[in-house]
């Protein structure tokens, strides 16, 4: 079984990640209705949220029927993370998350998200400084390093636990790796293996299919998994890979109605929460991810995306089902997760 501190998450925990422009509250909802045991948000500019920035401020929107969650934030400066820590407490998520992970280069040069694997004694400092901020527990994710032969995380974990924080979730790839090669996962064992370490530790990266979150689990002893992008367009992994695990089969995968109900229902969801337009043009990323795969569907995707009328994207959807009804082998290839640049997952 594992525990953040006195939230309970069952045993083998799936962990929806944080992931910038995606892991908002319409997508985090479908994912907790298939499955996922914590949610977290996007993350948070620090900087942002004490200048009350509305675009930062309303990234702290949680909705009772996503819970637990976590709010995740990045910012490379002690005074700044401390604010906006006394801010998320007040916003009452499960726990605060940082980020020590994100290797985007607006983010890295001021030394935030993965900028600050380049000192881990700063990290370890302004870890210490958001612990003794809030009454929440603190989580972090983080990568295995700067570079390939600056990898620190065995002591990193066992650091960061001594000062306070709940758990670590480690994304398997350095820095400089960004979103490319393989992760890993060698080294969630090594963390794991430190006979001081007693903080749950979660894996991120390359879990696309049930049988990763399998090997991730037992050959290298995570505490539970992280899913970011192969959620994209495909929330049913959480059950798919909670079904794998308790019965060692592999689920049906979902119909092309059960995409279609899933779109709709995002779109609803979005639409409550941005508003009628920014809710239609930030579904526009979630189109091609739903129907990844479906043959022809090309022409219908241009004009979801063109669309700014719900009612037009439902028919367009509508279309969609109809024209697809009773045929055989409309997937083009297996369903391949979406692939997003610029999120750390």
């Amino acid at each position: 079984m594992a525990k953040i501190a006195h939230i309970d998450l069952g045993e083998n925990p799936l962990l929806l990640a944080p992931m910038e422009d995606v892991s908002d509250p319409p997508f985090r909802r479908l994912c907790k209705k298939h499955g996922a045991d914590m949610l977290y948000t996007e993350f948070i500019s620090s900087d942002g949220l004490i200048r009350d920035a509305e675009k930062s401020t309303k990234k702290l929107d949680i909705y009772e029927d996503e819970r637990p969650v976590g709010i995740q934030i990045f910012g490379g400066e002690e005074e700044a993370m401390s604010l906006s820590a006394k801010i998320v407490e007040r916003a009452k998520p499960e726990l605060l998350d940082i980020n020590y992970g994100c290797p985007v280069k607006n983010v890295v040069c001021k030394n935030a998200g993965s900028g600050i694997l380049r000192d881990i004694d700063k990290m370890v400092r302004l870890t210490d400084t958001i612990v003794k901020s809030t009454n929440l527990p603190v989580t972090v994710k983080t990568r295995l390093g700067w570079d390939a032969n600056s990898i620190k995380i065995v002591e990193v974990a066992e650091r960061l636990q001594d000062i306070g924080i709940k758990a670590i979730s480690i994304h398997c790839r350095t820095k400089h790796q960004m979103y490319t090669g393989k992760a890993d996962w060698s080294w969630i064992a090594k963390v794991k293996e430190n006979p001081r370490l007693h903080i749950p530790v979660f894996g991120n990266g390359d879990v696309t299919t049930p049988e990763d979150a399998k090997r991730m689990i037992n050959d290298y002893g995570a505490d539970g998994v992280m899913i970011g992008r192969a959620s994209i367009g495909h929330p049913w992994i959480f059950r798919e890979i909670k079904h794998y695990l308790s019965t060692g089969d592999h689920m049906a995968q979902p119909t092309l109605a059960e995409r279609l109900d899933a779109c709709r229902e995002h779109i609803q969801h979005s639409i409550e929460w941005k508003g009628h337009n920014l809710g239609l043009l930030e579904m526009r990323r979630h189109y091609a991810p739903y129907f990844k795969g479906l043959e022809h569907i090309k022409p219908f995707r241009s004009r979801l995306v063109l669309s700014m009328s719900v009612q037009e994207i439902y028919d367009i959807l509508g279309e969609i089902e109809i024209h697809y009804s009773g045929l055989e082998n409309i997937w083009a290839k297996p369903n391949v997760k979406a692939e997003y640049a610029g999120i750390d997952a």
